[in-house]
């Protein structure tokens, strides 16, 4: 804990406070969005994550929900506002309620370190539910943005390495990756996390990185096209003509 720095001289500090004084008239009281946004990125499933201001601990991309704002609407804003994506395939997969879930002892040291004593009752005293999403989007095109004194930085982490995180995080992105992994047949989502064609072997490494685990390319190939998702296109040639692997994409891709 010793690289936690205390900052209650310091403008962070007072930007925490002020964010906590006006947040009760912009914000709905007691329900925040938490949002588990994969990427997939050199065969590997990847987590971006905020780090929470002068602090080794990292939390999930998430926010408020102003009180005049769809829920939906608002899990989308909060996404465009981290990443600087349109057009995220989001989807909701659970409800966090449990009474103790943000008011754990190491947060509540994180931000004393941040601000010093806070008077009871302020907006972050109060108990949230979150409704959780997770969130696909291409990880080259991720423009990290700063929104809040809260947040001092983003970094991707791979799904099986993450760091400590505050809250109930760790158990939300378990949950989303369990749901990923059931809605990848299903929903066509791998096409969010890939290029537009892709080779049989490229869409394995997609589905050996969300399963955490190696799959028999034969059993692979042959489950992939009984399913009736894919088209198959030309060969792609790589200047070893009897070695050049089949391009394929997703028929909902046309």
């Amino acid at each position: 804990m010793s690289s936690i720095k205390n900052a209650t001289d310091q403008p962070l500090a007072s930007e925490i406070k002020e964010y906590l004084k006006t947040a009760p008239e912009i914000y709905l009281a007691g329900v925040s969005v938490d949002t588990v946004i994969f990427g997939f990125d050199n065969d590997k499933l990847h987590v971006l994550l905020l780090r929470f201001s002068n602090t080794p601990y990292y939390t999930l991309a998430g926010g408020y929900i102003e009180k005049e704002e769809d829920l939906d609407h608002a899990a989308l804003r909060i996404l465009s506002e981290r990443t600087g994506l349109k057009n995220i395939y989001l989807e909701q997969f659970y409800t966090s309620g449990k009474h103790n879930r943000t008011n754990t002892g190491i947060t509540k040291y994180a931000l004393k370190k941040l601000t010093g004593i806070l008077p009871p009752g302020n907006w972050l005293d109060q108990r949230f539910i979150s409704v959780c999403y997770y969130a696909l989007v291409d990880e080259t095109k991720v423009e990290p943005k700063i929104q809040e004194p809260f947040t001092s930085g983003f970094k991707w982490f791979e799904i099986n390495k993450l760091p400590k995180l505050l809250f109930d995080h760790k158990f939300i992105i378990e949950k989303a990756l369990s749901r990923l992994q059931a809605d990848l047949d299903t929903k066509l989502i791998g096409f969010n996390l890939m290029n537009e064609t892709f080779t049989m072997n490229q869409l394995q490494k997609l589905y050996e990185a969300v399963h955490q685990m190696k799959l028999v390319r034969t059993n692979f190939q042959r489950k992939m096209l009984t399913l009736g998702v894919l088209e198959r296109l030309e060969k792609q040639y790589n200047g070893k003509s009897h070695k050049a692997p089949y391009l394929y994409r997703f028929i909902l891709a046309k």
